[in-house]
């Protein structure tokens, strides 16, 4: 009998620290997503700081993007490193500064990417169905948003810097494209910060898509929001390792 509740004893401790082992290793290896103000709102003319950078710049293999306070600018951080660009004198500028504040932020840390190259996708509807499809087959949770990144060369792609005019209380989509700077770059190489939501559409994605992508050319000259985009030829696509 002694030896029975021995052996009983040893693999209830054995299943507890393999509990507590796969506990722990969930709990590291989940990525959470945070997020402080909505397109909603901004729409509706509440383009007021909801949350200021400064909070986050602690933070760790940080990764976010989102719209400054009154809307004078776009913010993109890749692990950490701010690459926020505004407008100053018809001319754009890139700071590295947390020092701003933000009417939508979107964000997550993300210690560890996982890498895929993806082919033979052009547009962004065939992109954000690759996402979703490589996202769902390598074990990430696709009812709940998550971050990715995007590297290699597009064959266009279309962005702007909004900075909008003091005073005009009418938002729409296509005034807020026009209301900075914008332009297209030809076969350039750029890294892209981009989150992905099913379930955010009016928060911080628009209601046409499931995605809201910032991005810089690897020569940081230039950096902003992602209109349209071709891809070309091969792509990197990260995920959050699981």
């Amino acid at each position: 009998m002694k030896m029975y509740k021995h052996t009983f004893y040893v693999l209830l401790g054995m299943a507890l620290l393999s509990f507590l082992t796969n506990s722990c290793t969930d709990e590291s290896t989940n990525v959470k997503v945070g997020y402080s103000g909505a397109l909603r709102n901004i729409m509706s003319g509440n383009i007021d700081a909801t949350i200021s950078l400064d909070t986050l710049s602690q933070k760790k293999h940080f990764y976010a993007l989102g719209a400054v306070a009154d809307l004078k600018g776009e913010i993109q951080i890749f692990d950490s490193q701010a690459h926020n660009s505004v407008v100053i004198d018809s001319s754009m500028r890139i700071t590295d500064s947390y020092a701003i504040k933000a009417a939508l932020l979107v964000y997550a840390e993300v210690e560890t990417w996982n890498s895929f190259n993806i082919e033979n996708v052009t547009t962004k509807v065939d992109l954000e169905k690759r996402i979703f499809e490589t996202a769902k087959s390598n074990g990430i949770n696709v009812e709940e948003p998550f971050p990715f990144l995007l590297e290699g060369q597009v064959a266009t792609l279309d962005w702007h810097v909004i900075n909008w005019k003091e005073g005009d209380t009418v938002h729409n989509h296509k005034k807020h494209k026009e209301s900075g700077l914008s332009g297209s770059i030809q076969q350039a190489d750029v890294e892209i910060i981009g989150f992905y939501s099913t379930k955010h559409k009016a928060v911080f994605t628009h209601h046409t898509t499931n995605m809201h992508m910032h991005f810089k050319t690897d020569d940081n000259a230039i950096a902003g929001h992602v209109d349209e985009l071709m891809l070309d030829k091969q792509f990197i696509l990260k995920l959050p390792k699981q």
